[in-house]
């Protein structure tokens, strides 16, 4: 019996032979590749400026650092996220807290963040983020974080690791993520569990033509060739700005990002089929009666299909269960307040919302390359495993 993992990339014939060019050519990294593949993203997000980076990880930390965060800073993002989010703020020297999801999505509560600002007052004039992640590729709330945040001296970052392509109606108009319409930037990951894969990678998509100015340099080291500035220095001439990190994306990565970026469009729209097949079936009977799934909305990207068990109990047996019938799902997350090292640091946090979320959450197979006999597969051996209660 073949194991079906709760997800895995999509390489093909294509992708291989987009890096084996680029393994053929005289650039492997620091070449034109990656150049090619940031301004593809730009176009695709309607953003001016895209840089992409050696990780997910890299470009919160990039985006952070470019907006100044440091000590006597603050940031304010969801606990129900991977610890990447709240750890880059750590590594700028900043202070990291948490506010409350809506416990049936996981998304972040602008309520709980208004009274999270309140209850803070960061005094003061460090940098302040609020950092809401679109989680499972549905869009955060981000038009009204932004106004709350905005009305407090805080900046948004969009963490939109899961939700490439995902879109969201509101006041008449369509709001995309990771555009920066709402944010000062936004972050992607294109580890192979994301929407595309380039091995390990990531990018900071911004409007703002200085940040983007600053994310390059701080990428590489902190490291600037005046010269390709105009400014009359010799063009060998390089000098040391700031104090960066070699975050660089090679052009291997950005090869098989562009080439994966070609089929976008497709994996999405495999993604959300699956969605509304599962859709379909937990509607029913008998998984209704122990099973919530959020409500569908139109723009979901669907990197996650969560299942919330009405019996919280029943989650961690169907993971067993699941995993003897070899189905392979995942939790996600655990609130990062309750790792080790963030109750060392904060002490004993515990959020309604999120602590809900996470008792019920339980995350089943989904990528474009799972069969439709595989999730009928999934649904039977669920089916299975709710006969036994």
């Amino acid at each position: 019996m073949e194991t079906i993992p709760y997800s895995r990339q999509w390489i093909d014939e294509e992708d291989l032979e987009a890096v084996c060019q680029v393994l053929r050519s005289d650039w492997v990294t620091q070449g034109p590749t990656v150049a090619s593949f940031e301004d593809a993203l730009a176009e695709r997000s309607g953003v001016a400026r895209a840089v992409a980076v050696s990780h997910g990880t890299a470009a919160l930390h990039l985006s952070y650092a470019g907006l100044g965060v440091a000590k006597g800073s603050m940031g304010i993002t969801s606990p129900i996220t991977f610890a990447a989010t709240a750890n880059a703020l750590l590594h700028c020297g900043a202070e990291v807290r948490f506010c409350d999801v809506d416990p049936g999505t996981g998304l972040l509560d602008p309520v709980s963040l208004e009274q999270t600002i309140n209850e803070e007052k960061p005094a003061g004039d460090g940098a302040r983020l609020v950092i809401p992640v679109s989680f499972a590729g549905r869009m955060a709330p981000l038009e009204e974080i932004a106004g709350i945040a905005g009305n407090h001296g805080f900046s948004v970052v969009e963490d939109a690791a899961h939700s490439m392509g995902a879109y969201a109606e509101g006041n008449g108009q369509t709001i995309r993520s990771a555009s920066c319409e709402q944010t000062k930037a936004s972050i992607l990951s294109f580890h192979p569990v994301k929407h595309i894969c380039s091995g390990e990678g990531g990018a900071v998509l911004t409007n703002d033509e200085a940040l983007a100015d600053k994310v390059v340099s701080l990428r590489s080291h902190g490291v600037e060739r005046p010269a390709a500035k105009g400014n009359g220095k010799p063009g060998w001439h390089y000098e040391q700005t700031g104090l960066g990190w070699n975050y660089r994306m090679t052009d291997l990565q950005a090869a098989l990002g562009l080439r994966q970026l070609e089929r976008l469009d497709f994996f999405l729209e495999r993604r959300r089929t699956l969605a509304a097949r599962y859709h379909e079936a937990l509607a029913k009977e008998p998984f209704h009666e122990f099973i919530e799934v959020p409500s569908p909305v139109e723009g979901h990207a669907y990197h996650l299909f969560v299942l919330l068990f009405r019996d919280p109990s029943h989650r961690d047996q169907a993971y067993e269960f699941l995993k003897g019938q070899g189905i392979q799902c995942q939790v996600h997350y655990i609130p990062i307040y309750r790792h080790p090292y963030y109750e060392g640091l904060l002490g004993k946090v515990r959020l309604p919302g999120a602590e809900a979320f996470f008792s019920r959450c339980l995350s089943i197979p989904l990528f474009p390359k799972l069969t439709d006999a595989e999730q009928e597969r999934v649904l039977e051996r669920l089916e299975a495993f709710l006969g036994t209660l």
